[in-house]
C-alpha cells in the first residue's frame, strides 16, 4: 500500500492489521529503509516513472495506491500539469505495470470525485458512469491515470478497481475541515447563514471499509465506484451539526450568497466559493448494489467522532 503515512493510509493500515492482513507499507521519506518483519515498511524517494518497486511487490496479491501529488496552493508554474502527471500518471502507471509483471492480482486506485467535475446541478448527482469533466490539473492527471490503468487491465491479467471519493473527514482531518472546527470552537461569526447548497461527504471509516471490500470482492474487478455517506449537507447544516457536537453556539451571519461569493472572489478565493457555496452531490447506488455495501458509520456518528478527536487533541 502506498501513502501509508497519510490520513487515509494510516487508518487503512490499522484496519488491515486488525484483520490479520500482511501489509507492505510504502511511504515517502529520504532514502530507502526496509524492515523485515510481518508488517513490512519501505520508504522511497518518490513515485515517478523510474521508481523501482521490485522489493515492495514481492509476494503481494493486492496493491492499494493512495499516494499522489495533490492540490498545491498558488502553483502558477507553466509546468504545473507536467508536475501532476509526473507523479499521478507516470508514477502510477509505472507502479501498476511492475505490479502486473510481479503477478499482483488486483490494483485498487484511489482517484477523486473531481474527475466527474467540480459541481452538480441541484438534484442531479454524479454517477460513476458519467462522462468525465475534470477541470483542474489534479483531476486531469487522475483521469489520465484511470485511463491508463483501464488499458493495463485489458492488456494484462491484473484487475483494476477505481474509487472516486469526495471530501474525506474523520478523526485527525486537516485542511479546511479542521479550520471550520477551529472557528466554531472560538465562537467566531461565520458568513454562511444563507447557504443552501448540498454536498456529499464520506467518513474516513466508510471509505476504509469500501477500500477493503474492493480489495477482494469479485464484482469489483475492473469497475469504477463513487462513494459517500448517503446524506448530503449544506455548509450551513454542516457547521450547525459540528457546533452541536462541540457543545457550542454557532453564530452564522445571514450574508447573501452572491455577496459572499463576490467577496471571496475579490480575495482570490474562487475555488473556496465553489466548495462552500456550490452543490456536489453523489449517487453511489452502483457501489451499494453491485457490492452489497452500505456505510458502517452514519454521518452523525462520524461527525461526532471527528469533533471529539479534534477537541481532545487541542
Amino acid at each position: 500500500m502506498t501513502g501509508a503515512t497519510g490520513f487515509i493510509g494510516k487508518a487503512l493500515c490499522v484496519e488491515l492489521n486488525a484483520k490479520k492482513f500482511k501489509v507492505m507499507e510504502v511511504a515517502r521519506l529520504s532514502g530507502v529503509l526496509e524492515y523485515p518483519n510481518e508488517v513490512g515498511k519501505i520508504f522511497i524517494e518518490g513515485i515517478e516513472s523510474q521508481t523501482e518497486w521490485h522489493t515492495a511487490l514481492k509476494n503481494i496479491d493486492v496493491v492499494v495506491h493512495l499516494a499522489a501529488r495533490v492540490h498545491v496552493l498558488h502553483d502558477t508554474s507553466v509546468n504545473a500539469l507536467a508536475k501532476f502527471r509526473k507523479v499521478n500518471v507516470e508514477g502510477t502507471l509505472n507502479l501498476a505495470r511492475q505490479a502486473a509483471n510481479a503477478g499482483v492480482k488486483r490494483f485498487v486506485f484511489i482517484s477523486t470525485i473531481k474527475v466527474n467535475g467540480e459541481n452538480t446541478l441541484s438534484g442531479q448527482a454524479f454517477v460513476a458512469d458519467d462522462e468525465p469533466n475534470p477541470l483542474d490539473f489534479y483531476a486531469i492527471s487522475k483521469l489520465e491515470a484511470e485511463d491508463g490503468l483501464r488499458q493495463l487491465a485489458v492488456d494484462t491479467d491484473m484487475e483494476v478497481v477505481i474509487i472516486r471519493p469526495p471530501l474525506v473527514y474523520g478523526a485527525g482531518v486537516k485542511a479546511n475541515f479542521q479550520t471550520m472546527m477551529r472557528y466554531l470552537v472560538k465562537g467566531l461569526p461565520l458568513p454562511f447563514g444563507l447557504v443552501v447548497n448540498k454536498r456529499s461527504l464520506v467518513a474516513l471509516d466508510n471509505l476504509v471499509d469500501l477500500i477493503m471490500l474492493c480489495m477482494t470482492h469479485p464484482a469489483a474487478a475492473n469497475m469504477t465506484f463513487l462513494v459517500c455517506d448517503g446524506e448530503d449537507l449544506s455548509t450551513t447544516e454542516l457547521l450547525r451539526r459540528l457546533a452541536v457536537f462541540m457543545g457550542k453556539k454557532v453564530w452564522l451571519l445571514p450574508v447573501p450568497v452572491s455577496l459572499l461569493g463576490g467577496a471571496l472572489l475579490l480575495l482570490g478565493k474562487g475555488a473556496v466559493v465553489q466548495r462552500l457555496c456550490g452543490n456536489l452531490q453523489i449517487d453511489d447506488s452502483k457501489t451499494r448494489k453491485l457490492l452489497e455495501w452500505s456505510p458502517p458509520v452514519s454521518l452523525d456518528q462520524a461527525l461526532y467522532q471527528t469533533v471529539q478527536h479534534f477537541l481532545a487533541s487541542r
